[in-house]
C-alpha cells in the first residue's frame, strides 16, 4: 500500500506529502523519540502524538514511509517546516492512536 492510498483510505489530513507513492510496509506506535529511533523499521507508518521538530529528524532517521498525528493533534510550526524541507510525509487524524493503529493494521493486513 502506498501513502496515497493510506490517505485515500483513512481520509487522513496531509500536512506534508512529499512522496505519495511510497511504500507502507507496516506501523509503530510510540511517543518516546529514543524508543521510536531504535524499533520503528524503514517504511513504517509512525502513529504518534508528539509534534515538534524532533519528530522529522527521528522520521528521517528512522525512514518511516510516513508520520501520522493522532488524537487530532496539529504540527508545530517548525515540524511542519521541516517535514516540508526534508520531504517528511506527515499525516493527521482525529482518531486516537489505539483507533487509528487498528484501523491501519487492519489495511495492512
Amino acid at each position: 500500500m502506498t501513502v496515497q492510498q493510506l490517505i485515500d483510505a483513512l481520509s487522513l489530513t496531509v500536512f506534508s506529502l512529499s512522496d505519495p507513492q511510497r511504500q507502507v510496509t507496516g506501523g509503530y506506535a510510540g511517543d518516546l523519540l529514543s524508543w521510536v529511533m531504535g524499533r520503528a523499521q524503514s517504511g513504517d507508518m509512525w502513529l504518534t502524538i508528539m509534534s515538534n521538530q524532533n519528530v522529522a529528524a527521528v522520521a528521517l532517521m528512522a525512514d518511516v514511509a510516513c508520520v501520522i498525528l493522532t488524537e487530532g493533534v496539529q504540527p508545530d510550526p517548525t515540524l511542519l517546516s521541516r517535514a516540508q524541507e526534508k520531504g517528511v510525509n506527515l499525516l493527521g487524524t482525529p482518531e486516537s492512536t489505539f483507533t487509528a493503529a487498528g484501523r491501519m493494521g487492519a489495511l495492512l493486513a
